[in-house]
C-alpha cells in the first residue's frame, strides 16, 4: 500500500506527510518549502544546501543551516569564489556544517561558475536559468508518494545547463529537490493546507 502524501498533524492541520515528526520539518514546510525564491545568491544557497543534503537527511541540513550561512559568508559568491586551501581546511574542521571535502569544493566551484555566468549574462543569470525550467502549470497535484517524481525532464534539462556552465553536484535529482524547495514546481500534495 502506498503511504498517503498528506497527514493531519496533532494541531489538526493537513500537511504533506514528509513534514511530520519534527517541528523543524513542519516549520520549513509551512513557512518556506514551495514558496518562490528569486535572486542569484538565494538560489546559490538553496543549490548548495541541496547538494550537501545528498545522501543525508534534510533535517540534518535544516539544523545546520545557520552554520552553513556563517561558513559560506551568507552565500556571497564573491567571497566563496575566493576560498582557497586554508578556507577548505577551516571548513573541514567546522562542526557547524556537514564536513564533506567534495561538497565543500563543489560550493567553491559553483560560486566561481555563478560569477562567470553573471559576467557573461549579468546579475540574475542563475535566477533566469533556474526559473526557465518551470514546467507546465497544468500538472496535477500529487495524491500519494508515488505521484512525486525524483526527476523530471525539466530537472534533467536544468542540470545539463548548469553543468555546461561549470556547476557540479547539480544532478537531476538534486535539481528537482531544489525546484520543489524554491517554488519552481509546487509539489504540495492534494489536501495539504499549503496546496
Amino acid at each position: 500500500m502506498t503511504p498517503p502524501a498528506v497527514i493531519v498533524g496533532g494541531d489538526g492541520v493537513a500537511r504533506c506527510a514528509w513534514s511530520d515528526g519534527s517541528d523543524d520539518y513542519r516549520d520549513y514546510h509551512d513557512q518556506e518549502w514551495g514558496r518562490a525564491v528569486h535572486g542569484d545568491t538565494a538560489l546559490f544557497e538553496r543549490i548548495t544546501l541541496e547538494a550537501f543534503q545528498s545522501g543525508l537527511s534534510w533535517l540534518t541540513i535544516l539544523r545546520k543551516r545557520e552554520g552553513f550561512r556563517a561558513a559560506f559568508a551568507q552565500f556571497d559568491p564573491h567571497v566563496v569564489a575566493a576560498y582557497g586551501d586554508t578556507d577548505v581546511t577551516r571548513l573541514m574542521a567546522d562542526a557547524g556544517i556537514v564536513r564533506n571535502r567534495r561538497k565543500i569544493d563543489a560550493t567553491v566551484t559553483n560560486a566561481r561558475a555563478l560569477l562567470r555566468m553573471q559576467a557573461e549574462s549579468g546579475v540574475g543569470a542563475l535566477d533566469a536559468v533556474f526559473w526557465s525550467s518551470r514546467p507546465a502549470a497544468d500538472r496535477p497535484r500529487p495524491r500519494t508518494y508515488a505521484d512525486i517524481p525524483s526527476t523530471t525532464p525539466e530537472s534533467t534539462a536544468l542540470s545539463k545547463v548548469l553543468k555546461a556552465q561549470g556547476f557540479v553536484f547539480v544532478g537531476p535529482t538534486t535539481m528537482y529537490a531544489a525546484m520543489q524547495a524554491c517554488g519552481v514546481v509546487d509539489d504540495h500534495a492534494e489536501g495539504c493546507h499549503r496546496a
